[in-house]
């Protein structure tokens, strides 16, 4: 097997890496940029802009499709002095945290900037949403009940 990444690699690695880089707390992810140096110049193809997306849910999850209602999202797009193409996705309006997304997506399409991309942001990023789903689940786990035992300690 060659040692360039295949489409279906590719996709798969681009889908993950928007999907953390949408969800971080913007002010991290700055600061993750930040800490990246000096990167390749980008021209803004799409200013940040925001606007309403409509969501959609299914009652059970898989019943009828009915409208939950708006929510609200900023883009953007740029392209690399390569010709790159990253666009950028987040929820809110988070003007700096969509172009920052953009500008890693289409750096990332570049191979000498995947790893560099991969240690710098996207790891650390993973990571700590991995620790915030451990500490929630460790919350839910001290509420739980048991109930078998309650039964036994009644004396049931």
């Amino acid at each position: 097997m060659s040692c360039r990444e295949s489409d279906t690699e590719a996709v798969d690695r681009r889908r993950r890496w928007l999907s953390i880089l949408a969800k971080a707390p913007e002010a991290r992810l700055d600061t993750l940029w930040q800490a990246l140096g000096p990167v390749p110049a980008y021209t803004i193809l799409r200013r940040p802009e925001t606007g309403l997306v409509m969501l959609h849910g299914r009652i059970s999850g898989n019943g009828a499709p009915f409208c939950a209602g708006e929510m609200t999202v900023t883009r953007a797009a740029v392209r690399l002095e390569t010709g790159e193409v990253g666009f950028g996705y987040v929820g809110g309006r988070h003007v700096r945290q969509a172009e920052i997304v953009a500008a890693i997506d289409a750096l990332g399409q570049r191979e000498a900037w995947r790893d560099r991309l991969e240690t710098g942001i996207v790891s650390p990023l993973t990571d700590e949403v991995q620790a915030r789903h451990r500490l929630i689940a460790a919350r839910a786990a001290a509420t739980k009940v048991e109930f078998f035992t309650v039964a036994r300690e009644a004396g049931t």
